[in-house]
């Protein structure tokens, strides 16, 4: 049997929002509904027509607005449309004091980064890197099973992307992922082909 191929997505940059913001909108909702900024969107669409990402059998996206932004370039590019679910999602930061409070000692600045070396740690109506590992590993299993010897490419986030790695890689002194020894850099947009042989992975590819 062919092997199946995973192109692991992040999205592209998002626009930084300053202004007045006269809504009653959670955190988790203005997360959820970030858009691409005009650079993210030439971005995705100069990722999009990567050799690489063509003849895709299957997307599969994250339903967050940013997600959808950079698939629907690889869906344009094959003329496919985009399937959406939940657990291609960012994880939850959740509370924010909480968050605040286990950020204040860290150098990187960077919660996705430092839950890498503390794989267990989440906020009140957060989840830690762990909590969304599982959920990663519970899609692409299914996919696995459900696409064999095809080429899927899957849009999801920095931090759920990096916390699937956590299967495969290991986080180094400056708390960024290794794959056999090469650094992986999981930036915005970012590409990586995952490579499968009866449903366990014999290569990790940053492209």
């Amino acid at each position: 049997m062919e092997d199946t191929i995973i192109y692991l997505i992040r999205h592209a940059e998002t626009i930084d929002e300053e202004g007045i913001r006269n809504t009653n909108e959670t955190m988790q909702e203005i997360n959820e509904k970030e858009i691409l900024s005009i650079e993210g969107e030439q971005d995705s669409k100069k990722i999009s027509e990567n050799s690489e990402l063509k003849n895709i059998d299957v997307i599969w996206c994250s339903s967050y607005t940013r997600a959808k932004q950079t698939a629907k370039y690889v869906a344009s590019e094959n003329n496919l449309q985009y399937n959406l679910d939940k657990r291609l999602c960012e994880r939850k930061l959740g509370n924010r004091e909480d968050l605040g409070k286990f950020m204040n000692d860290k150098s990187s600045r960077d919660p996705s980064r430092e839950q890498l070396a503390f794989p267990d740690f989440k906020t009140r109506d957060g989840e830690s890197a762990n909590d969304t590992n599982k959920r990663m590993n519970e899609f692409i299993n299914e996919i696995l099973e459900n696409y064999r010897g095809k080429r899927i490419a899957v849009v999801s986030h920095g931090g759920a992307i990096k916390f699937y790695l956590l299967s495969y890689c290991k986080v180094n002194e400056k708390l960024n992922l290794e794959y056999e020894g090469k650094e992986l850099s999981i930036s915005s947009p970012c590409l990586l082909k995952l490579t499968f042989k009866d449903k366990k992975l014999i290569n990790i590819e940053q492209i």
